[in-house]
């Protein structure tokens, strides 16, 4: 059996890209859940009530973007639910 690929030049820039790609994906969702504490920081800090389904909703966006535009209506939202008007 020809194992020769697995030692290719191919195969190792190919493994490389994975790497690069898990990395970049591990990157990305350590953003997005520090992004979701620091909103349910923000509403903690204010003594804005929090019920369980809207901090499941907050930690479960993995879009940066939409954290941040929550991010700064906490600071100002009359309520949890408001954050996502």
């Amino acid at each position: 059996m020809d194992l020769s690929f697995y030692t290719s030049p191919l195969s190792e820039e190919l493994r490389d890209e994975g790497r690069a790609e898990g990395r970049a994906e591990g990157r990305a969702e350590g953003e997005a859940r520090r992004a979701a504490e620091d909103v349910l920081a923000v509403l903690a800090e204010r003594g804005v009530d929090v019920s369980e389904a809207v901090r499941e909703r907050i930690r479960g966006c993995g879009d940066v973007e939409t954290l941040g535009r929550w991010l700064r209506r906490a600071v100002t939202a009359p309520s949890a639910d408001a954050i996502f008007g």
